[in-house]
């Protein structure tokens, strides 16, 4: 079985909520591997080009302005299936229709996290 990495962002929410350790230890029990870590404050440039796939969506705007209202905590994580691991870790976009046990089900209202698609090697 081949490894493979994915990108995970934790927004403003989670690190305003102090959620960034309970986030990386849920990741970490599950058998996942932290490859990279950095705090960042995502420019209006970074925002447009993360999220280019919602850019003629109503709400774009007040994505970026919610991404870009404080740091981030952006990380790489590596694992076997580490995509469908992750969004199974995760839950559902809405935090409110999660499941019990995921992230956004155990913490969120809204999204406090994001999960990429699979990162090429």
């Amino acid at each position: 079985m081949k490894n493979s990495r994915t990108a995970v962002l934790v927004k403003p929410d989670g690190l305003q909520r102090s959620l960034i350790g309970e986030i990386i230890s849920r990741f970490e029990r599950k058998g996942l591997k932290l490859v990279g870590l950095k705090m960042v404050s995502m420019t209006d440039a970074m925002l447009s080009e993360w999220y280019v796939e919602h850019k003629e969506k109503s709400f774009f705007g007040d994505l970026k302005e919610f991404m870009g209202s404080m740091p981030i905590v952006a990380m790489v994580w590596e694992g076997v299936d580490v995509v469908p691991v992750v969004r199974k870790l995760v839950g559902t976009t809405l935090g409110r229709e999660a499941e019990a046990g995921s992230i956004r089900g155990d913490f969120g209202m809204e999204c406090v996290i994001y999960a990429e698609e699979e990162l090429g090697r």
